[in-house]
């Protein structure tokens, strides 16, 4: 992506934080959620022009900033999205912090992909499947250990930042569905994802 394009996705991602910012369900927790957007896209721009993404990995990050921040703004325990699925389909809980530790999985498995196959000698293949998974999951677990550290700190607004919902599972149900979604990221887009690394021009 040039800087033309990485500047059009800046200007997206930076109306969708204000927006998401307006008026949030709780601001501490909003800005919580949504710090990884801004370092993310930090740095991006401070990488962009010696190390390059795929458009995949670019989109992908696109769509996960869009998922935190719509968290972010509702908190996660309350998205209208997730009303509406908890609804239709007579869920127990509001899905939608599960709709975002799948992405935890889905977009970091790409991305992982792209990093080990541009700076390793990791080959594709089961060990490269393997280290992603691993990888995508050790994220996952770091982050519930950061959303304890916060819990404790907030004290009782914990709740809304940790979004369990009462359930006493959730921790392990999270880290769960990050590992769903490394896996389905790989066995769904590697196939599209190598096409794109074939015709990236690298850096020199």
């Amino acid at each position: 992506m040039n800087q033309r394009g990485l500047a059009a996705y800046s200007l997206a991602l930076g109306a969708l934080l204000a927006l998401s910012g307006w008026r949030p369900y709780d601001l501490p927790t909003w800005a919580m959620e949504v710090a990884p957007v801004a370092v993310v896209l930090a740095l991006l721009w401070v990488t962009h022009r010696r190390f390059p993404l795929t458009p995949l990995l670019y989109a992908l990050i696109f769509v996960h900033a869009a998922v935190l921040m719509l968290g972010g703004h509702y908190t996660y325990a309350r998205v209208p999205l997730g009303d509406w699925l908890q609804q239709a389909f007579g869920l127990a809980r509001n899905p939608y912090d599960g709709i975002g530790h799948f992405a935890q999985g889905f977009i970091p498995a790409i991305a992982a992909r792209e990093l080990l196959l541009r700076h390793t000698g990791l080959a594709r293949g089961a060990w490269l499947f393997t280290v992603i998974v691993l990888a995508c999951l050790g994220i996952s677990a770091a982050y519930e250990l950061i959303e304890w550290g916060a819990a404790v700190a907030l004290g009782q607004g914990a709740e809304e930042f940790l979004g369990t919902q009462g359930d006493p599972w959730d921790t392990q149900k999270d880290m769960a569905l990050a590992g769903v979604g490394a896996v389905a990221a790989l066995a769904l887009l590697s196939r599209w994802h190598d096409r794109q690394l074939a015709s990236l021009v690298r850096p020199t």
